[in-house]
């Protein structure tokens, strides 16, 4: 189960997400749900089509499946997916 404690760690897609900051200032509220991950980026599925978005250079605020958001920034899961989980987080 998702809770916001191990939300870094967990598949992120499939889940909403919208990117409450980032360097690229058009990026900037974009929305939708997750749909594929690589190391650096992520792949937003939006009402006008995809949007890949860099991790690094951006803070998202995910809706976890019981309709808790939990901010996240993006320096924090710019790992590849499988070696998230191996992953030590003491405060994020």
């Amino acid at each position: 189960m998702i809770t916001p404690k191990n939300l870094v760690r967990h598949e992120l897609i499939g889940l909403r997400i919208k990117v409450d900051a980032s360097a690229n200032k058009s990026l900037i509220g974009i929305g939708g749900k997750v749909v594929d991950e690589t190391k650096e980026m992520l792949t937003v599925k939006t009402e006008k089509g995809a949007k890949k978005v860099a991790k690094h250079t951006s803070e998202f605020i995910f809706t976890l499946p019981d309709n808790k958001k939990v901010r996240v920034e993006g320096r924090i899961i710019e790992k590849r997916p499988e070696d998230r989980i191996k992953i030590k987080i003491r405060k994020w």
